[in-house]
């Protein structure tokens, strides 16, 4: 019997056992945001052996749900369309485990890939096709997000540019998506600093994107 063989016929056990094993998922989850490299894949999981990496890797290769690709004369790893499937999976166990997250811990960190999911998941269409059409900008420590909604379409992107509201990201953020720190009550404490543009503009982000804690 294989390592990861639990012996029962069963759709959920065999997921289990293709990305049931430690960082396998959150692997799939920085790869449903867009091709990495084997280095980009490593920062974006600081804690992942390098060891570990390598064979989640391997395994999800062996399993279908990865592949490798050469990209401008490096090689990418990127989901299959069959790996692809995974992100409406992804976006569920997401929203799921966002009511249990409770407070950050010192040692917790932000990631861009990570941030760029949450706000897929909390992304809110029916809400945004009613608002006009916006541009943030969300600053980690040393990266930032390009946060375009047009309607009820959303695009999340690395980099800067133009936006109407550019703000600091971090762990306070996901309790202005959760409600549990109001717009104002973020730019009066500081938990969330505008560096670009009108405030109000946090309203109508905290309205686009929200997840019931």
């Amino acid at each position: 019997m294989a390592a990861r063989d639990y012996g029962q016929y069963c759709g959920i056990t065999r997921a289990l056992e293709l990305v049931g094993e430690r960082w396998a998922l959150l692997l799939v989850r920085d790869l449903l945001v867009g091709p990495r490299r084997y280095g980009e894949l490593a920062a974006g999981l600081p804690r992942i052996p390098s060891n570990v990496l390598a064979a989640r890797l391997k395994e999800l290769q062996a399993a279908g749900i990865i592949r490798r690709a050469p990209r401008s004369r490096v090689i990418v790893y990127e989901l299959t369309p069959y790996g692809r499937e995974l992100e409406p999976v992804v976006l569920a166990l997401g929203a799921w485990g966002f009511k249990a997250m409770g407070d950050p811990r010192e040692e917790q960190v932000v990631t861009p890939d990570a941030l760029t999911m949450t706000l897929r998941t909390a992304f809110r269409p029916e809400v945004a096709a009613t608002l006009p059409a916006t541009a943030y900008a969300a600053h980690l420590d040393d990266a930032g997000l390009l946060i375009r909604v047009a309607g009820p379409s959303l695009d999340v992107t690395r980099g800067d540019g133009p936006v109407d509201l550019a703000f600091t990201a971090g762990p306070d953020l996901h309790r202005l998506i959760s409600g549990d720190l109001s717009p104002d009550r973020a730019l009066t404490t500081g938990a969330v600093e505008v560096l670009r543009g009108p405030g109000d503009l946090l309203a109508r982000f905290a309205t686009t994107f929200h997840l019931a804690a």
